[in-house]
């Protein structure tokens, strides 16, 4: 076996670039095999999807703060690669781009083994717990432009670590959230995948980082994805695209519709996603896509915002609020259930 191994060749480009899909394949295999399948990989539709959108040039710094299997990375590198018609442009991509942390070993080992075979030579990947750092000492050469990541689903974190933020919250994503929005510099933009119940939850910690985002960033697109969409996951997920700098006005909800049943025989695949990036480009309205002027009530449940029927039922109230301000609050109308947050 040790000899057969020893015969293989990946001194070439094109050699490495074949053994770089082979390992993918590995990697979506173990994704797809247990529950923690997005700890591993997140489809490469989406984040091609999700890269395009965003646009990075080369010269930008792009992070991922749980970088796992370092696919945001690699397939950033890939999008940008056919750009750098100059030598500079390539020691850029090879050395002043791409920066990654990861807690787990296993994940950390097959980041920076991805990322070599896709061709960044000496990975910035650091093996660390993002969030054991305080958010508070981060400064200006610490942020980046670009942001893509798909933080854990589900994780707890300890009494000790939330103590490095200002909302305190034992759900791991709402602590990368907060680490995300800190880390981004000004003008910067990023695409998160979360939990669709980050739209939703009425806890305090929920609403807080809600308005946090909604106020220190311009989120002007949420992709809703369909169930499926990452295999042993189990869970429904949104994209949430944002830019640093200036508070939310307007969203673009664009719900996913691939119109069949995600599963392991029906992956998630680039033409899936082609009416999404298209439609982008000029927040246009469909079947699938509307838009919501948030800035009458920046403390609105951004889930109402996902079905049109909600949507509506959250408009009405707010008119009502309008014309009703000397009205006490128990002869006003009530919104609706899912678009109340703790304490009103």
């Amino acid at each position: 076996m040790i000899d057969r191994v020893d015969e293989l060749r990946f001194g070439s480009q094109s050699e490495k670039h074949e053994l770089s899909h082979l390992y993918e394949a590995k990697i979506k295999n173990m994704g797809n095999a247990g529950r923690n399948g997005g700890e591993y990989y997140t489809p490469r539709p989406l984040i091609r999807a999700m890269i395009k959108v965003l646009d990075p040039k080369i010269g930008e710094r792009i992070y991922d703060g749980a970088c796992g299997s370092a696919g945001f990375l690699c397939e950033a590198f890939d999008y940008l690669l056919p750009k750098a018609t100059k030598a500079d442009d390539l020691k850029t991509l090879q050395t002043r781009t791409f920066f990654g942390k990861e807690k787990k070993s296993l994940a950390y080992v097959i980041a920076i083994m991805n990322m070599i075979l896709h061709g960044i030579e000496a990975p910035n990947i650091v093996h660390a717990n993002t969030l054991a750092d305080n958010i508070s000492d981060i400064q200006e050469r610490d942020r980046y432009d670009v942001i893509l990541a798909n933080p854990p689903f589900g994780g707890k974190e300890r009494k000790e670590v939330q103590q490095n933020f200002p909302i305190k919250t034992g759900e791991t994503a709402f602590l990368f959230m907060q680490h995300f929005i800190k880390t981004l510099k000004a003008g910067g933009r990023a695409a998160i995948v979360i939990k669709n119940t980050f739209l939703s939850n009425t806890d305090n910690a929920s609403t807080s980082i809600r308005k946090l985002l909604l106020e220190s960033c311009n989120l002007h697109t949420v992709l809703d994805m369909p169930g499926g969409t990452f295999q042993g996951a189990g869970v429904k997920t949104v994209v949430l695209f944002f830019e640093k700098g200036a508070p939310t006005r307007k969203v673009w909800f664009y719900k996913m519709d691939p119109g069949r049943n995600m599963g392991k025989t029906n992956p998630l695949n680039d033409d899936d996603l082609v009416d999404f990036v298209e439609r982008r480009k000029t927040f246009g309205d469909s079947a699938q896509s509307w838009s919501v002027d948030v800035t009458s009530d920046r403390h609105c449940h951004l889930a109402t915002c996902r079905s049109r029927t909600r949507l509506a039922a959250m408009k009405s109230c707010i008119a009502h609020r309008r014309t009703s301000s000397t009205r006490s609050r128990r002869s006003m109308p009530k919104a609706p259930k899912c678009w109340r947050r703790s304490g009103s």
